[in-house]
């Protein structure tokens, strides 16, 4: 199986940063590889996520899994969480962790979910409305 890759932001500020202060994100991917990634899961630093007025941010993705972007995070609170929610999402098969047994902040901070590129109608039963 394909390792999931947790793409940090680097370069998030919430607005009203002190603009000479270290970027959020920053803090955020290096509390993360001090803790280590867990078994399946690559922590990656990305440029931009242009999750902007989110604060800072995170993506997961892997091949032919749903892809979530989730933001508000909170560097100094949020990296376990951020990691066992790296962890659950690489163990699942297709990225569509339960609702339950996601963290909080991956049931409440979700900013956005990609279906995979390659994407079969079976995976996606909803057919286009008529006009």
């Amino acid at each position: 199986m394909a390792r999931a890759i947790l793409h940090v932001c680097t370069t998030c500020r919430r607005e009203g940063a002190d603009p000479e202060g270290p970027r959020p994100g920053h803090v955020l991917h290096a509390a993360l590889a001090a803790a280590g990634a867990p078994e399946g899961v690559e922590i990656r630093a990305v440029e931009c996520l242009s999750a902007c007025s989110n604060g800072c941010s995170v993506a997961l993705s892997a091949p032919g899994k749903w892809t979530y972007v989730y933001g508000r995070l909170d560097p100094a609170d949020h990296t376990p969480a951020v990691l066992e929610g790296a962890a659950r999402y690489a163990a699942s098969a297709d990225g569509l962790v339960p609702w339950r047994e996601r963290p909080e902040i991956f049931r409440k901070q979700c900013l956005a979910r990609i279906p995979p590129l390659d994407l079969t109608p079976s995976l996606n039963p909803v057919e286009p409305a008529d006009v």
